[in-house]
């Protein structure tokens, strides 16, 4: 029988207030299956409640003043760092994130609520053109304003199981546009947090719902008309699935990526390589490797390789693997058994087919080894998809071009980053790269949460980052005013 940490039952939030329905379930901890709470499962009728006070308020909601909203983000930022040690214990045991990040997770959602304050107090000024650039629009002048597309329904996933609930509702709030929001089952207590928080605000009752439904249950909350938008966070099978079943909704998808790191010929000395490796090793293995910019492929010039290779050897062996509740980790289980068996399979599928396993390759229960692979056949599976695990895979290429083109070769197009001192090949790789961000002289791995953030074939459709979010959120409506003294 499985150690609980508390009997307490987390109640969700249905239209701003606590609830609890008739079923429940336990949320177990990745790393030694101890149960870390049970969560109360909202009813089908509860689920209509909160959706038809979600839709009952959206003119209301889209009134508030930008202060009351900016307030009500403030509030939720504040008592973030005010919790900041509690919170990231809760990440790490629910999710298995070693604790180091997971402090770093609560830092990035504080800034998501800062940033997303600070646009709510600037969105929506409006922007003015005169007509009478020609002779018919004489006195007239049109004013451009943005207004809520409808009631979002945000759906996040578990592998940043705060910020990216962070990334879904803080640009709702902000904008004025109501929010149905569903954490992942795997890890919903950081996202019922965030409504416990925003429980403390002055928010219009219906204006933000946290409703951990499981996945059976949610064809009919896509189907649900009055659920115009939705931003999923997730597989790009479960995407572009919702996607293809709502063709007449917008949907903002962001989805898989397997992350290149290019490593160009001028990036030679000992000191850039050091670098260069020590990057790739951490950042292919945070998070357990579960994030869609992790590290996967290292794409390195023939003349630099061989230097290059048993450095990030060296420093993917040098990462601490063990408890996530230990400050020392760096790398903790994914996110279950069933993850860490996947990623395993994938590794002995390539094995099998000519690659060589140059460090770890094995699993245990949920862990899985940081593992660095060489001579990959390109049809394999590890190759072609997003392994959402604590594996790279290292090749060469023979110039710039054939190092771009590799990185091009992908059905993903999330983020790509380039190791280069040269300003100019910079932005070649900016012109050339089929990817939605270009780091230079880093890793793929790095977000900002204000810059614009997606991907391009099947990484996804549309935008992250908070403004781009509430643009994304609504739509432009143009007021002409007529007979003015322009």
């Amino acid at each position: 029988m499985p150690q609980k940490d508390t009997a307490a039952t987390h109640a969700f939030w249905l239209a701003g207030r606590q609830a609890t329905g008739e079923a429940s379930f336990d949320v177990t901890s990745p790393w030694d299956g101890r149960v870390v709470g049970t969560v109360s499962v909202p009813t089908d009728a509860q689920v209509e409640e909160a959706v038809a006070a979600a839709y009952a308020v959206r003119d209301e909601f889209a009134a508030t003043p930008a202060h009351v909203r900016a307030a009500a983000l403030d509030h939720v930022g504040r008592r973030l760092v005010e919790r900041t040690e509690d919170i990231a214990r809760l990440i790490s045991a629910e999710n298995g994130k070693p604790i180091k990040w997971a402090r770093g997770e609560v830092g990035r959602a504080v800034s998501v609520f800062r940033f997303a304050a600070e646009e709510a107090r600037r969105f929506n000024g409006g922007e003015s053109q005169r007509l009478d650039t020609d002779a018919g629009g004489q006195g007239r002048l049109a004013l451009t304003r943005r207004f809520p597309k409808g009631v979002v329904l945000g759906i996040a996933p578990f592998n940043f199981p705060l910020n990216l609930c962070a990334h879904k509702i803080a640009p709702a709030i902000a904008a004025g546009v109501p929010i149905v929001l569903k954490p992942a089952p795997a890890t919903p207590l950081s996202g019922l947090l965030i409504g416990e928080l925003l429980a403390g605000t002055e928010l219009p009752a219906g204006s933000w719902s946290i409703l951990p439904v499981p996945n059976d249950r949610m064809p009919a909350l896509v189907q649900d008309e009055r659920l115009p938008v939705i931003s999923f966070t997730g597989s790009e099978k479960v995407g572009y699935a919702i996607m293809d079943s709502v063709p007449r909704k917008h949907c903002t998808l962001e989805l898989g990526g397997n992350g290149a790191a290019v490593v160009l010929a001028d990036w030679a000395s000992d000191e850039d390589l050091d670098r260069a490796a020590q990057r790739i090793a951490a950042f292919s293995n945070y998070q357990g490797g579960q994030s869609c910019i992790s590290v996967q492929r290292v794409i390195a010039d023939t003349s630099v390789y061989d230097r290059l290779l048993p450095r990030i050897v060296a420093a993917v062996e040098a990462q601490v693997t063990g408890d996530p509740a230990d400050d020392a980790t760096d790398v903790g289980p994914l996110v279950s058994q069933e993850a860490a068996e996947r990623v395993e399979a994938w590794v002995q599928e390539a094995v099998e087919a000519g690659a060589t396993v140059l460090t770890g390759g094995k699993r245990d229960g949920a862990s899985y080894a940081p593992t660095v692979l060489a001579d990959v056949p390109a049809g394999v599976t590890i190759a072609r998809e997003e392994v959402f695990g604590p594996v790279l895979t290292v090749t060469k290429a023979d110039g710039e071009a054939a190092a771009f083109a590799a990185v091009n070769d992908s059905k993903y197009g999330l983020q790509a980053g380039v190791f280069t001192h040269d300003l100019q090949a910079a932005f070649r790789a900016h012109r050339v790269l089929e990817v939605g961000g270009v780091v230079i002289g880093d890793v793929p791995s790095y977000r900002a949460d204000q810059m614009p953030y997606g991907g391009a074939k099947q990484s996804g459709v549309g935008r992250e980052g908070v403004k781009f979010a509430m643009d994304d959120y609504t739509y432009e409506r143009v007021m002409v005013l007529t007979g003015l003294a322009l």
